[in-house]
Parts: C-alpha cells; sequence; structure tokens
C-alpha cells in the first residue's frame, strides 16, 4: 500500500463516524425526501439527510419497499421536459442548452442519493440500502431503474482510484479479522485456527480493497498461497497438517478463494483490478514467482448437467474431468458467455483455462456443486489485456491445449456429435 493510500485512509478514518448521534426526526421520510432534495442551505440538508437515513434503518420491510417506490415514482424523469430539451439542444447546441438537457434527463432521486451521501457515515448506510433494494425490488421494473441510479453512483464513488489495497495478516484488528470469517464464500473459516492457517505462514497471504468513507468493512478480498508449482486440491492447500513454505522459494501465487463482501455493492466491479494489483505486487516482492494462478470451484456444473437430464459418476476421475472441461468451454448463455459465473469473471479478467482437477474440492459443498472438481485459471501477467481483448471480441473460451483434449472426449461431446 502506497505511503499516499495510507495517508488518505487516516485522514477519512478521522472523519468518520456512525449515524445516530442524536435522535430522528418523526415526520415520513419519504416527506423529508422531497424537501432535501429541493433545501439549499447545507446544513439544513445534513441534518434532513440524517433524518433519512436514521428513519430508513427503522423501517421494517414493507414500508422499506414503499419508500423505493415512491422515489423511484415521484422523482423519476419527465420523458416530454426532456424531449424538449433535447429538440432544444440539437437545434443550438450551446452550454446553457446541454446544461438544460443535463438536468432533465437526470432523475431528481439521483440528486437524493447525493445528498444522502454528504453525512459522514452515509457511504455505508447507502450501500447497506441499495442491498435492501435488490433484495425487495429484483422483478419490479420501476425499481430496477432506480437500481441503475445507485450503480451509476457508486460506479464512481467505488472506482479504483478511491480503493485502498491493505494487506491482511493475523496482527490486523480483531474486528476486521471477525469479518474475513464472516464474508469468506468460497471456503468457509471454521475457527480462529483455520483463519490463522490462512493468515500467518509465510506462504499465506490474503489482502483486501477498502474505502476511505468505509475503513473497518473490507469490500472485496482475495486469499493468496504461495507453492511450488500448480496445486490439484484445495484439501492440500487447508490441511492443517501441512508444511510450510518459505515465501522465498515459492515459485507460483495461487488466488483460491476470491469473496465478495458487500451485497449492496453488486455489478460493482472489483476483483480484475484487485487480483492485477496483487500479482503486480507480488511479483515485485518475490522475484521466484512466475506463475499467477487461480484453484477456482465450478459452480454452475451440476445444475447445468441437471438442465441436460444428464448425470455422472463421481468415481470416473477421467470422465469427471472430461465433463468439467467440455462445460467449461462449450456452455454458453443467451449472451454467449459462459454459462458459469466463476468462468465468465475470471476470463473477462483475461485469463485461459489452464486444468481441470478431479477430487479438488472434497467437501460437501465441493461434491454438490461440481462433483468435486475444481479449475485452475492461469494469469500470464504479459497477455492479460490480449486476452481480455480477444475474450470479450470473439466469445472464445481460450483454454491449454490439455483442457481442449479433455472437452474433445467428453461424452457428453461424443453424444452431441453423433
Amino acid at each position: 500500500m502506497t505511503l499516499l493510500a495510507d495517508l488518505l485512509s487516516t485522514v477519512f478514518e478521522r472523519r468518520y463516524r456512525r449515524l445516530g448521534s442524536r435522535g430522528r426526526n418523526s415526520r415520513p421520510i419519504t416527506e423529508l425526501a422531497a424537501e432535501l432534495v429541493g433545501s439549499a442551505g447545507e446544513t439544513t440538508g445534513l441534518s434532513l439527510a440524517e433524518d433519512i437515513l436514521l428513519g430508513f434503518e427503522g423501517l421494517n420491510d414493507a414500508d422499506k419497499l414503499a419508500f423505493f417506490n415512491h422515489i423511484a415514482t415521484s422523482m423519476n424523469i419527465d420523458p416530454e421536459t426532456v424531449r424538449t430539451a433535447l429538440d432544444s439542444y440539437e437545434r443550438e447546441p450551446t452550454k446553457d442548452s446541454y446544461r438544460k438537457y443535463m438536468a432533465a434527463s437526470e432523475p431528481r432521486r439521483q440528486e437524493l442519493i447525493r445528498r444522502l451521501n454528504q453525512v459522514p457515515g452515509a457511504t455505508g448506510a447507502l450501500v447497506a440500502m441499495r442491498s435492501d433494494l435488490l433484495r425487495l425490488g429484483r422483478d419490479v421494473p420501476a425499481l430496477q431503474a432506480l437500481d441503475l441510479d445507485f450503480r451509476h453512483l457508486f460506479a464512481s464513488w467505488f472506482n479504483r482510484g478511491f480503493l485502498v489495497l491493505r494487506p491482511i495478516n493475523w496482527q490486523s484488528p480483531a474486528h476486521i479479522l471477525e469479518k474475513i470469517i464472516a464474508y469468506e464464500a468460497v471456503h468457509a473459516i471454521h475457527s480462529w485456527d483455520d483463519l490463522r492457517r490462512r493468515l500467518q505462514p509465510s506462504d499465506r497471504r490474503c489482502f483486501a480493497f477498502f474505502h476511505p468513507a468505509m475503513p473497518d468493512e473490507p469490500l472485496i478480498f482475495v486469499e493468496v498461497a504461495l507453492t511450488k508449482g500448480i496445486p490439484n486440491s484445495v484439501q492440500g492447500l487447508l490441511a492443517q497438517d501441512r508444511t510450510s513454505l518459505m515465501a522465498e522459494d515459492a515459485d507460483t501465487a495461487v488466488f483460491y478463494s476470491i469473496s465478495n463482501c458487500q451485497s449492496g455493492l453488486a455489478s460493482i466491479s472489483f476483483g480484475n483490478s484487485l487480483i492485477k494489483q496483487v500479482a503486480a505486487d507480488l511479483a515485485a516482492e518475490l522475484a521466484g514467482i512466475k506463475t499467477f494462478v487461480t484453484l477456482s470451484p465450478i459452480p454452475g456444473l451440476t445444475p447445468w448437467l441437471s438442465k441436460q437430464g444428464l448425470s455422472w459418476d463421481i468415481r470416473d476421475a477421467d470422465a469427471m474431468k472430461a465433463t468439467a472441461a467440455y462445460y467449461l468451454l462449450n456452455a454458453k448463455g443467451r449472451d454467449d458467455l459462459p454459462v458459469d459465473p466463476v468462468a465468465r469473471f475470471h476470463l473477462g479478467n483475461g485469463a485461459v483455462v489452464h486444468a481441470v482437477h478431479a477430487d479438488a474440492d472434497t467437501s460437501d459443498k465441493g461434491r454438490e456443486q461440481s462433483g468435486g472438481t475444481m479449475v485452475n485459471y492461469l494469469y500470464g501477467l504479459k497477455k492479460i489485456a490480449q486476452n481480455h481483448e480477444k475474450f470479450a471480441t470473439t466469445k472464445d473460451v481460450p483454454a491449454s491445449s490439455e483442457v481442449r483434449s479433455l472437452a474433445a472426449g467428453a461424452a457428453i461431446a461424443q453424444t452431441q456429435e453423433g
């Protein structure tokens, strides 16, 4: 982490305070929201914004949904005003006509969200608010439009320039370590001893992105194992009795778990930047590391097979590997992108499907989602941009010759060809 990032984090931590330092206003928050958007005074606006955020926290789900529906409709754009402003700009494209068009085309609810965010500590509250919106309004068109407003603003507020990369280790504050345990979404951390095994040894690393306005909340984190060679089993990486490796002796960095921490930041991409930054930092720190790979789950495999009316025998390792390879290379959605969400993520970041392993995750979760198979995605640091562009353009899945041979020999491939 750079000195500048550290200083910025310190400054924001000093400014940060929790909402709720005073009593809340008893007026309906829909009324307060309308007043906030129309207010001009900064002091009055801050008071109204805090009252709205405190009021929203105390609502039940039905009232939260009513609030979302209210601001989605009452603070929407007026199509006729937008058309008039656009016609005016088209006739005479001046600064003034463009400003009027911009004002008309932006819904007032975006300004409401901006003004709410002026309260110290409000960013986290707004992230939580969007989490509620996603949970309650998933199938409501008007609320999906409101969500686009949140996404538009969050994409700016949480861009890479504002994020701080911090190493997480056994000396990190306890409240941060507790959140790493709680937010781990790939391979559950069962105890403090389990967490210690992932953070303390010399061949283990963990890094997280933080935002200065949410200094105590990791946004996303990655767990890294430093190894000799590319691993083929997550149980081997996490074994209690394994012998640790000196970091200087490692030649491979394995990203074996990446967890998004904030449901309210769904669709705001951090993983691409996180992996590239961590890889660059590790390459600079440890000259012996030449290979950067994942050991990733294949969460969509079993559901996809079920939809195809197919089953498999987990006792046949070769068949499992071939079926998984076929799925990774050929199972596509309507957008012609891979069905598997983890594959979409890593391939979209510029990685390559490198190897497939049977019996790589023997946990109940691993067996359930993919019959225990896992995959290595290879990040060639010099080819990431090239791979990303090619995948985005062609939608072809880049893979090693070994994986392509496995896929070609899969029973499902032979059945479909026949």
